[in-house]
């Protein structure tokens, strides 16, 4: 497996924060998928509240 980094911003009540995570996963569409449905358990958010700017391999 590898390490992706994902950074992008998420809406929230004072309009958008910026996160950077690293997930271990298989390829590059495994870590968006992570990554989103990570944030969204965190911060109960829609995956069209999350906009993913970069996934770059470690």
């Amino acid at each position: 497996m590898s390490q992706f980094t994902v950074t992008g911003r998420f809406k929230n009540r004072d309009g958008f924060a910026e996160f950077e995570t690293t997930i271990d996963a298989e390829n590059e569409n495994v870590a968006r998928e992570h990554a989103l449905s990570q944030l969204g358990s965190q911060h109960r958010l829609k995956r069209t509240e999350i906009d993913l700017e970069e996934v770059v391999e470690q």
